[in-house]
């Protein structure tokens, strides 16, 4: 046919004719592309340089160029993470000494510790939905700088606190700063490619461990060899927040959603919620990230507290609280980014029930470690299995969140955190007062491993709730999750989706 003769241009290209790629009512289709019941303008970027069949050319002007290129944005969200998670890391390590050093007596520190531990998601937990929805109404990239601006007052004025209501306060402040890690999640996986996914999400999950890796072993060393008040690190911590607000500024680029809600935040935050929790797979996906957080957030804060006895009275007792903690999570920094290809290759759940596991095993046994060096190494293999629980419920949350609910979904993923933030501390401190100290740690293993056997079912259950809401012969993301992943065969992301009326306009 002559429509489908091939012509060259001057500079050789091969170029398809315009009535081959001419759609039915005039070639407007050159011009527009339908996305979501709207049309845009087509980019030059987008426009079709290949040969091949209408499909093929509808599928390439259906991806829009990012924003920023995906590893780039890697990169300025991770150091923004990791200076996050460095400075919140030293508030968890060295909080037993700050509460010691504004002056409550030692006989309440460890009631007072799990108390002022909650008190960091207390204030945060209410405006967990409202960070994703101004995110998308107006900037992700405001709300992401908002985050590095109010983390450098909170490190500033747990600095300044001279008593125990001072240093309540500052911490309560820390809700203020919460939410940008599923903002960021969001604009990642956003410009990130399919297949990539896997790699890129187990990569930003590696930077919190990284910060609370070195920032209690920085702490240790400013204060016991270095010689500088633990005031000064927090000062330290305030002064790197505020280079990352300087970072966030000059070299990154807003990343839109693509579907951006129109109304009330009120409406809109309720409607976010409402949406993700009434998906029973996400919903589930949730409750094991919940379980995983509590047990982590139960043991936290009491163990500097068995640091003290088992280095038995001698000096650098700030090195060895940073050597326990520190390392932990920096074996974790190292496994996580492993753990993204190893979930791809062999399937999420495996590698989530092996982490959920090993890791309250890890915990359990921490009581009865006689030396530092020996309770370090516990607190690196737990580390390790944190990180990769972390690591497989972004992915699983990425890749299971439905097209036109994924961004209000990763948004909220670290709700579990918000919720096991408040609950984890005060059932510590509940269990401590009970029976001390060490039985904190058993405790949080129980659960660890509860949520480890459970997993198995629930995730089978998630596919199989998936599989049976879809129409014949459409591919699950369920299958993919629980099997070897293949990042580019993640097509419900191609689907348009319908928003509703009056509720979203397409950017």
């Amino acid at each position: 046919m002559a429509g489908d003769r091939l012509h060259r241009s001057a500079s050789g290209a091969v170029r398809l004719p315009l009535a081959a790629v001419r759609p039915r009512g005039g070639g407007d289709h050159l011009r527009h592309r339908f996305a979501g019941g709207r049309r845009r303008p087509l980019n030059r970027a987008d426009r079709p340089s290949t040969i091949g069949s209408s499909r093929r050319l509808r599928a390439v002007e259906s991806r829009p160029r990012p924003a920023q290129d995906w590893r780039w944005l890697l990169a300025i969200y991770s150091l923004t993470s990791t200076i996050e998670a460095l400075g919140v890391s030293q508030i968890f390590a060295f909080l037993p000494l700050r509460l010691r050093g504004v002056g409550l007596p030692e006989a309440q520190i460890p009631a007072f510790t799990g108390l002022f531990s909650s008190l960091i998601f207390v204030f945060g937990i209410l405006l967990v939905p409202f960070w994703g929805v101004w995110a998308d109404k107006i900037s992700r990239r405001a709300v992401i700088v908002r985050s590095a601006v109010v983390e450098a007052v909170v490190f500033a004025a747990v600095a300044a606190s001279v008593a125990p209501w001072q240093l309540a306060l500052s911490l309560l402040l820390v809700g203020l700063q919460l939410g940008n890690t599923g903002v960021m999640l969001a604009a990642l996986r956003d410009v990130t490619p399919r297949g990539r996914l896997g790699t890129a999400t187990a990569i930003f999950a590696a930077t919190s461990p990284i910060g609370f890796a070195i920032g209690p072993i920085i702490g240790g060393l400013m204060i016991d060899r270095a010689r500088l008040p633990l005031s000064a690190v927090f000062w330290a911590s305030a002064a790197l927040s505020l280079g990352t607000v300087a970072l966030l500024l000059l070299a990154s680029r807003e990343v839109r959603p693509s579907v951006v809600p129109t109304g009330r935040a009120t409406a809109l935050a309720i409607g976010a919620l409402r949406g993700v929790l009434s998906d029973r797979a996400i919903r589930q996906l949730f409750v094991i990230f919940g379980v995983a957080i509590l047990a982590n957030q139960m043991y936290r804060p009491y163990l500097p507290l068995i640091v003290e006895p088992v280095n038995g009275g001698r000096a650098g007792l700030a090195s060895a609280i940073g050597l326990v903690a520190g390392t932990a999570a920096l074996l974790g920094a190292v496994v996580s980014p492993i753990s993204g290809p190893i979930g791809d290759r062999v399937g999420f759940r495996p590698v989530l029930v092996v982490a959920l596991i090993a890791g309250g095993v890890a915990v359990g046994v921490m009581p009865l470690a006689p030396t530092v060096g020996l309770l370090a190494t516990l607190a690196l293999i737990y580390g390790a299995m944190q990180a990769t629980v972390q690591a497989m419920m972004f992915g699983l949350v990425a890749r299971e969140a439905p097209p036109e609910r994924r961004s209000a979904t990763l948004n909220l993923v670290l709700l579990p955190l918000y919720v096991a933030g408040i609950i984890g501390p005060a059932l510590g401190g509940l269990v401590a007062g009970v029976g001390g100290v060490p039985a904190v740690f058993p405790a949080a293993a129980i659960v660890f491993l509860a949520g480890g056997l459970s997993v198995a079912g629930a995730l089978g259950r998630i596919r199989r709730l998936r599989q049976g809401t879809q129409p014949d012969g459409a591919t699950d993301v369920a299958d993919r999750s629980d099997g070897p992943e293949d990042g580019g065969s993640d097509r419900s992301s191609d689907r348009g989706s319908d928003p509703a009326p009056g509720r979203a306009t397409e950017r």
